[in-house]
């Protein structure tokens, strides 16, 4: 097994470094790699959990969580909080959390989350820590940014990166589009005063991205965002684009050089299939690979949201390729 991986390997650097600086072309979109279980998931963020395995959390009405011993087979493991922190219910009379984000710094697991309601900006991002990065072992410690209706953004979707000695927040949805925060990283809340940086949007309202995830490769960041219509079932036009930037704070521009605040971005994976509406994507290192998470729709199951997972390469100019 460890040769056919050597050798797999060695087939993908090859390809890698005969692929020319372009968008993925629709017709070599791979399919989401082959998995079993609990299949199920919206806006999954995914970790390889330093005591062996993965948990993978998820949007639904819960921080919905699941556990793979393999990375194939899925299987339930409730919520990541037993009981709603009471703080959620000022911003939707459900308690329901959106788009989570679990990171490992400083010896402990980090999860950020929003709440909100659809179709307004009155919105929070929370944080809380856990020793194990498992269901049931997180203590939340409140909101780490916060977004009114008279702010030009909107305070979800969080994704959170170390650059440059320093903790960052992307987030953003519609309004704006995407943008970014310091974070205090002993707190891991926003510092005080922070400037907001604006790192993405579409020309024309409503503005339509958001999902942020920013990874480092080489000499460059690299922002992932999830473009157009979510939560649609089959009828959803969700879609990842990406650009890139030398500083983590931007301007990003997509590979002809356009900045992605006048609306750049490289395709990178679309609905193709019955795999409809890729997006709500997150990043995740693997045995020292890139692994790309985002949820899709089902054509062949009715519209339901399902993991999709795929190894992320990169093409010989430095841009991202999903296999």
């Amino acid at each position: 097994m460890t040769i056919r991986r050597s050798l797999a390997a060695a087939a993908v650097a090859t390809v890698l470094a005969l692929l020319p600086n372009t968008a993925q072309a629709a017709e070599s979109y791979p399919d989401p790699q082959p998995i079993t279980g609990q299949q199920i998931i919206h806006d999954p963020t995914v970790i390889h959990l330093k005591s062996g395995g993965y948990v993978a959390y998820s949007t639904g009405g819960i921080i919905g969580a699941r556990l793979s011993k393999d990375r194939v087979q899925w299987d339930d493991a409730g919520n990541a909080f037993a009981t709603p922190p009471s703080w959620w219910y000022e911003y939707n009379s459900t308690g329901d959390p959106w788009a989570p984000d679990i990171s490992y710094r400083h010896g402990q697991y980090w999860l950020y989350y929003a709440v909100s309601s659809w179709g307004t900006n009155h919105s929070a991002i929370g944080v809380a820590t856990s020793p194990t990065g498992l269901p049931g072992t997180w203590t939340d410690h409140g909101k780490a940014f916060t977004s009114e209706t008279t702010d030009t953004w909107n305070a979800i979707d969080p994704a959170v990166i170390k650059a440059d000695g320093k903790l960052w927040m992307t987030f953003g949805s519609y309004w704006t589009g995407i943008r970014m925060a310091e974070l205090d990283p002993k707190t891991g809340k926003a510092i005080e005063g922070t400037t907001v940086h604006h790192l993405a949007t579409r020309p024309d309202a409503p503005y339509a991205v958001e999902g942020p995830y920013i990874v480092k490769h080489g000499h460059y960041y690299y922002l992932f965002a999830s473009y157009d219509a979510c939560c649609a079932g089959v009828n959803s036009t969700y879609k990842i684009r990406v650009g890139r930037s030398t500083s983590v704070t931007g301007p990003y521009a997509d590979s002809t050089g356009k900045p992605l605040l006048e609306g750049g971005g490289d395709l990178l994976l679309a609905g193709h299939g019955r795999f409809i509406g890729t997006g709500g994507e997150s990043v995740f290192k693997d045995k020292g690979r890139d692994v790309l998470a985002y949820h899709y729709y089902d054509a062949d199951d009715s519209g339901t949201p399902k993991l999709g997972l795929n190894t992320l390469g990169w093409t010989r100019d430095g841009w991202p390729k999903v296999f």
